[in-house]
């Protein structure tokens, strides 16, 4: 691979490394018309991109998958050996397969061999010899699983829906990579976000979905990070594979690459689009690589020219061998067909690289797996992307002074979009609909791809109309869109599935053109969906059952190769997109989930004390000088008359303390009480003992306290009413008997019975 500027030169493949055999030999040149799917020998290295140097023309060689045996341009000081482990490990690979050692085929394909292919391929050929040979123990021996994060996450009590996703982004991140001898894995230089669950690598359109959830949390750098990584696949690979798997480098997905850098350019202004030029140049020749030599009716790796000339464009795979990541279930697809075994299989990844893996939209019968038919069909996301990296291309060489780059290219995004129109709308349907360009005619199968021209502003007025009556009364459910009105097929892009993109797209295509009030409803559905989900799971997952008008913690109802993957990286990230557009709504939404609502619990003060850095201001504080206070004299302090406690003993003469006398005097009444004797009586008179100072008499004002009890519930318990004191045994005299513990819950107006006996019950005072 060159690494510098000037003609590229073929990469050298690892010592070990095989050719493809000539039953998937990757296509080299352009197809001639009257063999439109021929894939003639001859591979070619990519061209690395500089963004210093010029960018292509759109004329320069793409390098189909077998030309990547090695990755020169790693900055690792090994050379990665780019073969999927079923070419590296031929017959193990697929004997682990057929033996299904790991319940996921998809874990095969990435476990880390302890050795070289071909070392290890030796051992294996030797050991399985023996009779008491056993693949499980070879396997277990010589294989490493790599770890996957996201089983570890556990969900904080009471964590509401917007709490989950933050918390999710540092979970479903990963750091640079480093690279590892002998695995599958693609290293990217820069931190990224994974789906969930299987799905441990960086997946190409499900990125730019999770980019919207970042882009709403602000987490900018990290969105920047995954736009650079993309980039450096190109750079070293010609292309953005499906995900960073060397098995994954024979296919790409959807185009959302110019999207990206279109959220990119939010934050970051038009450096975006100078800065990714070279990368968005060779994502485009890529995807119309061999147009200008293929014949009317042919097609060769991704491009389609119709009878009459136009050019448009399909799914591929440079491989037609079973996948990798589903080895064993598509020997087993094809075996269920009368074609030949490597047309299934192409088609089969084909379809994987659409996303939608799987759907009737591909299927020949509509819900037979084994007819599947991708590489026939015009699909309505691919054809509208593309004239949309056009339209990039245009703006970014216009950025950069080239007035007529961005002439040729401007014409050909009107040229492409016309033809989108034309060629994939369905009068019949009302709605854009894919298109088998070897029949020459509309597949009629409805999905919600049809908002995808709306989603990217190339629709007409009226095709939108006609898209939004067609939304409403066709792919609209309770829960929000179906992923296509078939139902029944067993495949997982299928009714009652709805997936996230889906309803992002429809939502912000629907608001461009004017019908707010149909997007708000879409979106209001949906979140009542996800969120009532999660209020039932407590986690966001990959798809839904939008039909059932009642929830499952569960999800979507199915279908597909794997079971339910929680995370979700487009969930998570729409969502918030979604919640911090329809305020409303989401408050409704989140009024009939309480528990996905509530705050998350603080921790109580102090956190953390010993990290807390003091700032200038702090040391300021305590650097002031100290300051001399003159003390003052205390009066001292007046013994206070005794109180009852409510439902406590009151204490009588014979255990209350004699006051002193200077304590007497200080508390002596000015003007005597109504019943006290006059100034002449006789001292008997005056000796004459006196009702208890708590025993306040029938005719005098009822204290504080025993306003405090009348007003009290009388279910009110006793203990809760405690009465003021100046020392501890003024509540508990000597000689006081201890209410029984039952008291504890008896009414105010029930009163423990005097500690002295000679002194009679006193009447409860109203």
């Amino acid at each position: 691979m060159q690494t510098g500027g000037g003609t590229p030169t073929p990469a050298a493949p690892q010592q070990g490394s095989t050719p493809a055999s000539p039953s998937t030999a990757m296509p080299g040149g352009p197809a001639s018309a009257d063999h439109a799917d021929a894939t003639p020998p001859g591979t070619q290295a990519a061209q690395t991109m500089h963004k210093d140097g010029p960018a292509s023309s759109g004329s320069s060689p793409v390098p189909p998958a077998d030309a990547l045996l090695s990755d020169a341009a790693a900055p690792a000081a090994l050379a990665q050996d780019l073969r999927p482990p079923s070419i590296a490990l031929g017959g193990l690979f697929e004997a682990i397969g057929e033996a299904h050692i790991y319940t996921d085929a998809k874990t095969a394909a990435d476990a880390i061999p302890d050795e070289a292919p071909a070392d290890l391929m030796a051992q294996y050929n030797l050991a399985r010899q023996r009779p008491d040979f056993s693949l499980k123990d070879f396997v277990a021996q010589h294989f490493t699983l790599p770890e996957r994060k996201t089983v570890s996450y556990q969900r904080t009590p009471d964590e509401n829906v917007r709490d989950y996703i933050v918390g999710m982004w540092e979970v479903l991140s990963r750091p640079p990579d480093t690279q590892v001898a002998y695995s599958s894995q693609l290293p990217l230089p820069f931190t990224y976000v994974v789906p969930g669950g299987r799905f441990s690598e960086l997946y190409y359109w499900d990125s730019y979905f999770t980019m919207i959830g970042l882009y709403e949390n602000q987490k900018i750098d990290l969105m920047r990070d995954m736009v650079r990584d993309m980039a450096s696949m190109i750079d070293r690979y010609g292309h953005i594979p499906n995900g960073s798997r060397t098995y994954y480098l024979s296919r790409s997905q959807a185009p959302f690459f110019s999207l990206m850098v279109d959220l990119l350019a939010m934050h970051d202004g038009q450096v975006a689009y100078t800065t990714f030029l070279p990368e968005l140049q060779a994502e485009y020749d890529y995807w119309m690589d061999g147009q200008d030599s293929v014949a009317p009716g042919g097609a060769y790796r991704h491009v389609v020219r119709l009878p009459d000339g136009t050019i448009m464009n399909r799914h591929w795979d440079d491989r037609d061998t079973p996948r990798d990541e589903s080895y064993p279930q598509d020997i087993a697809t094809a075996a269920e067909s009368s074609r030949p075994k490597n047309e299934v299989y192409r088609d089969l990844r084909a379809g994987s690289e659409t996303g939608w893996d799987f759907s009737s939209r591909w299927l020949a019968d509509g819900h037979t797996l084994s007819t599947i038919h991708t590489t026939e069909l015009l699909t309505v996301e691919l054809n509208f992307l593309i004239p949309h990296l056009q339209q990039t291309l245009a703006h970014a060489y216009d950025l950069k002074g080239n007035k007529e780059e961005a002439a040729r290219y401007a014409h050909l995004a009107e040229g492409r979009i016309s033809a989108a129109q034309r060629i994939l709308w369905d009068e019949r349907r009302a709605a854009y609909i894919d298109y088998d360009w070897k029949k020459g005619e509309s597949t009629s199968i409805l999905s919600g791809a049809t908002v995808v021209p709306l989603f990217l502003q190339m629709a007409t007025p009226e095709q939108a109309k006609a898209v939004s009556e067609t939304v409403r009364k066709n792919l609209l459910k309770v829960g929000g869109l179906i992923a296509t009105e078939r139902t029944n097929s067993g495949q997982q892009w299928d009714a009652p599935n709805g997936w996230a993109p889906l309803q992002w797209m429809a939502v912000k295509g629907l608001n461009q053109y004017g019908y707010d009030q149909l997007a708000s409803d879409i979106a209001a559905r949906w979140m009542g969906r996800v969120i009532g989900t999660y209020e039932k799971s407590g986690v966001l997952l990959e798809k839904y059952d939008v039909v059932n008008p009642y929830i499952s913690p569960k999800g979507g109802k199915g279908g597909g190769e794997y079971p339910m993957q929680i995370g979700f990286g487009w969930t998570n990230g729409t969502l918030l997109g979604l919640m911090n557009r329809y305020p409303q709504n989401t408050r409704v939404v989140l009024d009939r989930n309480p528990a996905a609502d509530q705050p998350s619990p603080l921790p109580l003060p102090p956190m953390n004390a010993y990290g807390v850095q003091s700032d200038t201001d702090a040391l300021n504080r305590y650097t002031q000088p100290t300051v001399t206070l003159t003390p003052r004299p205390v009066a001292p302090t007046p013994t206070l008359p005794q109180v009852s406690s409510v439902g406590a003993s009151a204490p009588t003469a014979a255990t209350e303390m004699p006051p002193s006398p200077a304590a007497t005097q200080a508390t002596a009444p000015a003007t005597p009480p109504a019943n006290a004797p006059a100034a002449g009586a006789p001292p008997a008179e005056i000796a004459t003992p006196t009702a208890p100072a708590a025993q306040p008499a029938a005719n005098a004002p009822a204290t504080p306290a025993a306003q405090d009890t009348t007003s009290a519930p009388a279910s009110a318990p006793a203990a809760s009413q405690p009465a003021p004191s100046t020392a501890p045994e003024a509540a508990t005299p000597p000689t006081a008997q201890p209410a029984p513990a039952s008291d504890a819950t008896a009414p105010a107006n029930q009163q423990a019975a005097p500690a002295n006996p000679a002194t009679p019950p006193q009447p409860a005072q109203p």
